[in-house]
């Protein structure tokens, strides 16, 4: 997250996490914010050196991609530990709902407590998992025995116990707490050597229902629930984190924590500003133009940070008095500023897209042809209610100065050429995606330290890489443990049934598709978009295929809605985030923000039965 101004992360991963740890905590959490730190680097070098050999010198570097892969894993392990310590995992936001007091801290506990039970499990597994590689004799690369690299699950996840257990503790019973906790945890430990009984796995099924709407991490959630099944079918838990491991056969993967570094860097650097007044000189002097800018801006900027949020904080303090100060109404702004934080997730180089490719086995190239036309017709509906607005309420409208906006436009070319870079070196193949990403974060780096130096190598790049690596960490952690509780589905038949019952009770694709619409509004609103994408898309996909539907198609109707349920009362991710930034009631923003939901539903149903904007901007590129 970053402040109003864009100019700093928000506190940063480090700061958050030393207020509840002492000085050992505090240094450990320093290391590995530091090691997280260098791996990103290499993950950024490797790539960006595997490029210009091969291009340049007719060369490759030995086992460059596999490395990579492998440093996902770590740095994705790193930033759980990270996000752990910080409480940036990401959960279900129906915890937000809890009245504060009492309901608040007993909700707390349990989750707390529950998320450090479970670590421990799949601490124990994923040692198991280590112990059966190391005497395969299976090596990453050279003589690096795999086990090496898998010897960061285990370890992250007993690190991640110990932090959950440690936050338990507050106030002056705080040392007893911690106790309980432990003891919490024990029991977890003994349970697991226990044969499996009904009726124990229905009440700890309970048990992790409860824990999930008390706001517990979704991953805990994910893991408990694969380790439960497979421990009620006598299987051994270690299939998860056996499962997990296999993110290292991704060769996409990679491309998201490095699009995540490009884009928190860009945030830092002051991107937001830039770009405001670029698009303002250009669009300040239409009906509607400021209006128009903030659309605009909001959907660039949000393909940079991948709709986690940072669209909203970074720029509501800046566009917010703008909107207010050109007469706009402030309910309106208000409700402008929440929609547009969700706009431009279907653009390039966005990390939804990416997540459902790598889920989905969809290509990335096609998913972000086929949203171009989804994505444009969104923000030009939203852009048209502002041009509207503009002309109800007379707002005055600058003169066009050719001058100031070629200035700000040339003001603004380096943090415009970052999506041109990534999508030319894809789209011409001189690199792949993972290749392009890496590239695209050099240039990132390059701009904010070299051309702006509004990032200090020293004092600032770490903060910046460490609060990049909580994301990737909390969605790495997500898609890891999702992949063992996908295994379990897939030896059970899951998919399988749902795809039988699903044909069977509903005939036409049409009416699959409104009930994909209801479901994935509701599942939007309370889910984050990572959490829906990895738990949801590998049940729609497959479906939607047995229906004839184009699996690009159904891949921009899946992101579009999860697009709208961002805004879908009452747990939608931008309704509180709006309401913790301007400070402003719920039921208000409910109010201000149901034009643009109904607006932005009309676009979703078009994008939806007009399959033709997403397959003819294929066929039109020949794919």
């Amino acid at each position: 997250m970053v402040t109003d101004t864009s100019t700093a992360a928000a506190e940063g991963a480090l700061e958050d996490s030393e207020r509840d740890f002492g000085p050992l905590e505090k240094k450990l959490t320093r290391a590995a914010g530091l090691f997280v730190g260098v791996l990103a680097l290499v993950m950024v070098v490797l790539p960006v050196a595997q490029t210009v050999a091969r291009r340049f010198f007719d060369t490759e570097i030995a086992s460059a991609s596999v490395i990579v892969q492998h440093l996902t894993l770590w740095v994705g392990f790193l930033g759980a530990l990270l996000a752990a310590g910080t409480g940036k995992h990401l959960a279900l936001s129906t915890h937000e709902a809890i009245p504060k007091g009492w309901p608040a801290r007993a909700a707390g506990l349990f989750s707390r407590v529950t998320s450090a039970s479970v670590c421990a499990l799949l601490a124990v597994a994923s040692w198991r998992v280590v112990q059966a590689d190391s005497e395969s004799g299976r090596n990453v690369v050279g003589s690096l025995p795999v086990s090496w690299s898998e010897a960061i699950m285990p370890v992250a996840f007993v690190l991640m116990a110990a932090r959950f257990v440690w936050r338990v503790g507050h106030g002056p019973q705080s040392w007893v707490d911690r106790g309980a906790a432990l003891a919490a945890v024990g029991l977890s430990l003994a349970l697991g050597l226990l044969a499996p009984s009904g009726w124990v796995v229905g009440l700890l099924f309970v048990v992790v229902a409860i824990a999930f709407l008390s706001g517990t991490p979704v991953f805990v959630i994910m893991g408990a629930s694969a380790m439960l099944l497979f421990w009620r079918d006598d299987t051994p838990i270690a299939a998860v984190p056996a499962e997990t491991f296999r993110l290292v056969s991704s060769a996409t993967l990679p491309a998201i924590p490095l699009l995540t570094i490009a884009g928190y860097v860009l945030a830092e650097g002051g991107a937001a500003r830039r770009l405001v007044r670029a698009y303002k000189g250009f669009f300040g002097w239409m009906p509607g133009g400021v209006a128009i800018m903030a659309t605009v801006v909001c959907a660039l900027f949000t393909t940079f940070t991948g709709g986690s949020g940072v669209t909203i904080l970074a720029l509501g303090g800046l566009l917010l008095p703008m909107l207010k100060e050109e007469k706009y109404p402030e309910g309106f702004s208000h409700g402008l500023v929440t929609a547009s934080g969700s706009l431009g997730l279907l653009f390039p180089p966005s990390l939804p897209v990416i997540l459902y490719s790598v889920v989905a086995a969809v290509p990335v190239g096609h998913l972000f042809l086929g949203g171009l036309a989804p994505g444009l017709l969104m923000m030009a509906m939203v852009a048209a209610y502002g041009i509207v607005t503009g002309v109800r309420h007379k707002v005055p409208r600058q003169r066009f100065q050719p001058k100031e906006a070629f200035s700000g436009l040339w003001g603004a070319k380096w943090d415009l050429g970052l999506p041109v870079l990534v999508v030319a070196t894809v789209a011409s193949g001189f690199g792949t995606v993972v290749e392009a990403s890496a590239l695209g974060c050099a240039y990132a780096l390059f701009v904010e330290m070299v051309v702006f130096r509004t990032i200090h190598p020293r004092k600032d790049l770490p903060r910046v890489l460490v609060t990049a690596a909580t994301l990737v960490g909390a969605v790495v952690m997500l898609l890891g443990i999702a992949m063992g509780l996908s295994s379990w589905l897939v030896d059970a038949e899951v998919p399988t049934l749902l795809l039988e019952w699903t044909t069977t009770h509903v005939k036409s694709p049409w009416v699959f598709l409104l009930a994909l619409n209801v479901g994935l509004l509701i599942f939007g609103s309370v889910l984050e978009i990572y959490a829906a994408i990895v738990v949801l898309a590998p049940l729609v996909a497959p479906i939607g295929v047995a229906y004839g539907i184009d699996p690009v198609h159904l891949g921009i109707v899946f992101l579009a809605n999860l697009e709208l349920g961002f805004l879908f009362p009452p747990m939608g991710l931008n309704l509180f985030l709006s309401a913790q930034r301007f400070e402003k009631p719920l039921p208000y923003l409910y109010a201000r923000t149901l034009p643009f939901l109904l607006i932005l539903a009309v676009g979703v149903l078009l994008i939806t039965y007009l399959d033709v904007m997403t397959t003819g901007v294929l066929r039109l590129f020949g794919q």
